[in-house]
């Protein structure tokens, strides 16, 4: 298996699974068979901080389209979209989430994963997700300030 790597947001370690492939806009694609499981990037589960509401806009076997917006998630920082990570078909969800979304939170790279998805697209290696989020740290800094002030 790969070898995990981190990336450092300040002081807070965001893990990287060597296992699995990634999206600019943080999402993980493991291999689960013939699709992939996805699921929220630590950098995007610490950025939101705790999880507690999740709806889809779709409905699962759905076609979609790269940056299609397909749900919501609610945390004590705000409302997000949820966008495709490519072009491809969202298989099924993770009906244990809209329940309770915690596993978001507690296990993010496990029990945590949002919905099996089909796709072809190209996908970042650990290496370069890590290398986009270095990139984009210090603009990722200045959203985080101001959102605090």
């Amino acid at each position: 298996m790969p070898e995990d790597l981190v990336f450092m947001m300040g002081k807070y370690e965001a893990r990287i699974p060597g296992d699995r492939l990634y999206t600019e806009n943080h999402l993980w694609l493991q291999p689960a068979d013939t699709a992939f499981r996805v699921g929220l990037t630590a950098w995007s589960v610490r950025l939101l901080q705790d999880v507690y509401f999740l709806d889809w806009d779709i409905d699962a076997d759905a076609s979609v389209r790269h940056k299609q917006e397909i749900g919501q998630i609610e945390s004590s920082k705000a409302v997000s979209a949820l966008y495709a990570p490519a072009d491809g078909r969202l298989l099924s969800f993770n009906e244990q989430l809209l329940d309770d979304p915690s596993a978001i939170n507690t296990d993010g790279y496990g029990d945590g994963w949002l919905y099996l998805f089909e796709t072809d697209a190209n996908l970042l290696s650990p290496a370069e997700y890590v290398a986009h989020l270095e990139a984009n740290w210090e603009k990722t800094q200045r959203l985080i300030k101001g959102q605090l002030n």
